[in-house]
């Protein structure tokens, strides 16, 4: 289990939404190097596909170069240099649509990853990085130590995959010296797409496996002590933005809460535009009639609105309905000086109903 290094107990907690975000601000992000890997050799293949017969008829042109290079006088400069340029253009016209891709596609496979992240301090010369002997424990650290074993697995799977592979073609390779240089290029190409497609596929397993596992391991080490969690939500009741924004939300839930009782009210005062209070009452558990909803303007005509909605009656009466604005909150009974008023309305409405008090 994690522990904090400053003494602060176990990292028990999950990360809050704030430490991953400050996580994220300083660079600090899960993701996995090989998913990145896998999908820049795809887009190279890939494009090695698309382009093979462009690539095969550049390759004839640069092979023809070198063959008639024989022929020039190595005194002759200009020639020289002139082939030489040639060729290399000829190289880069070759392998520009494969870097293109691999650019593309290692671009793409971080955003996807991590999505768009810019970060200063990530990249920002820090002294303890050439702490020879910081750097020396972090050579041998248990991280160090996977990405050695990573990197000696793909090794070994970019090996295994070509040995299987070229000794399965061992017979058409000998029978290669009585083919042209076209039919020999074309044959390397179609061997080595065989090897891309299979080591891509072995090595798509891997990167899946250790991208599940670098998100476990971040997750890991960004939970926090509980300390720290009471420490997080102190700081952040300070803060009068997140009290007014906890204090918006908790009205707009009480809110919520007393438009839903409206329809259970057994009777609405009105004023009869401005204010609108929702009277209930339940013998069986009330002691007295109690106030469900109360608003002005807006809110005074959405509780009409979902009053009329529910069959509640609207009863217009000025008096009674300022008074009970002012006096009297959500949940609580209707006062003494009201309640004959409230009595009466009731009996009224209950009159209409075919109810009794």
């Amino acid at each position: 289990m994690a522990e904090d290094p400053g003494g602060g107990g176990e990292k028990t907690e999950g990360a809050s939404s704030k430490k991953l975000e400050k996580a994220r601000e300083e660079g600090q992000v899960a993701k996995s190097t090989e998913v990145p890997s896998v999908v820049v050799l795809l887009a190279g293949v890939l494009a090695l596909n698309a382009f093979a017969f462009f690539i095969y008829q550049r390759l004839i042109l640069v092979l023809q170069d070198g063959l008639s290079f024989t022929g020039i006088p190595l005194s002759n400069d200009v020639a020289v240099v002139h082939l030489l340029f040639v060729a290399t253009q000829r190289l880069f016209i070759i392998l520009g649509p494969l870097l293109l891709a691999v650019f593309v596609a290692a671009l793409v496979s971080n955003i996807f990853q991590v999505g768009f992240v810019l970060s200063w301090k990530a990249v920002a010369p820090k002294f303890s990085r050439i702490d020879p002997i910081k750097g020396f424990a972090q050579k041998f650290s248990s991280r160090a130590l996977m990405e050695f074993l990573k990197s000696i697995l793909k090794i070994a799977i970019i090996f295994g995959v070509t040995y299987m592979v070229v000794k399965s073609e061992v017979e058409n390779i000998i029978r290669l010296y009585d083919h042209g240089v076209a039919a020999i290029l074309l044959y390397v190409l179609k061997v080595s797409l065989e090897i891309f497609i299979k080591v891509i596929l072995v090595m798509a397993v891997l990167a899946a496996i250790d991208f599940a596992f670098q998100r476990w391991k971040f997750m890991e080490d960004q939970k926090m002590t509980k300390q720290e969690v009471k420490d997080e939500h102190k700081q952040a009741e300070g803060d009068p933005q997140v009290k007014a924004r906890i204090r918006q939300l908790q009205a707009t839930a009480a809110r919520k809460r007393m438009m839903s009782d409206v329809p259970e009210a057994d009777v609405v005062v009105t004023n009869p535009t401005r204010l609108a209070i929702a009277i209930r009452y339940d013998g069986m558990t009330m002691n007295a009639p109690t106030i469900v909803a109360k608003g002005a303007g807006a809110v005074a005509a959405n509780i009409r609105r979902i009053a009329e909605e529910s069959n509640v009656p609207l009863v217009e009466n000025k008096a009674l309905a300022r008074n009970l604005y002012k006096i009297v909150e959500v949940g609580q009974e209707v006062p003494t000086e009201e309640f004959q008023a409230v009595a009466e309305l009731l009996a009224q409405v209950y009159k209409l109903k075919g109810r009794t008090l």
